[in-house]
């Protein structure tokens, strides 16, 4: 006697849903969820703590992405800025209002954007690591990133756990935002609907 029509289609579910689970990940993950999981495994690397998420430092990293991405990469931008050279924005309070923050929750945080043709992800990582973003990575004191991208520019936010740094003061409107939480929500509606 063969298995029931409804342990057939639970089978069969239980594969798709298997087959899902293994490749939604590398079908969602983007620049800036590689590179928080790649200075995570730095940092690990070094016996320090992981960093953890921080959406308005992500708010604000995704904001100064779209204000580069028309600048071209070249030998003296990005991570090869000459510190004190890099650009100021008129527009940076503008900037700091749209993610909910104010200059006095940002003062303590790093920022540092790059520039890699195409995202290479190997080639974005050592943007970072190899250069002099690296004391950034390496300091005990910031506990949380917060990560955006825009064309061949990708920018990395540092923050504290003081209130000087930790991108956090206002309210936190862009929770829903949070890296990888748009493709968990439609991965959820399939298999809603799958069980219908």
């Amino acid at each position: 006697m063969g298995p029931s029509s409804s342990a057939k289609n639970l089978l069969l579910f239980l594969a798709l849903f298997g087959s899902v689970l293994l490749f939604r990940n590398a079908e969602c993950a983007s620049e800036e969820d590689t590179l928080f999981q790649e200075i995570n495994s730095y940092r690990a690397s070094l016996n320090l703590s992981t960093l953890i998420q921080n959406s308005n430092a992500a708010c604000l990293a995704k904001q100064l992405a779209g204000q580069f991405k028309n600048q071209p990469c070249s030998n003296t931008s990005g991570a090869d800025t000459v510190p004190g050279t890099e650009p100021q924005f008129s527009n940076y309070p503008d900037l700091l209002s749209t993610c909910h923050l104010n200059v006095s929750d940002t003062r303590d945080g790093a920022i540092m954007p790059a520039c890699v043709p195409d995202l290479v992800p190997s080639l974005v990582l050592t943007n970072f690591t190899l250069t002099q973003y690296n004391q950034n990575l390496n300091d005990t004191k910031f506990t949380g990133v917060g990560i955006g991208s825009n064309k061949n520019w990708i920018v990395v936010i540092m923050t504290t756990s003081t209130s000087e740094g930790d991108y956090t003061n206002a309210q936190s409107a862009s929770w829903f935002f949070r890296p990888g939480l748009i493709c968990h929500s439609a991965f959820l509606l399939i298999s809603a609907i799958f069980f219908l």
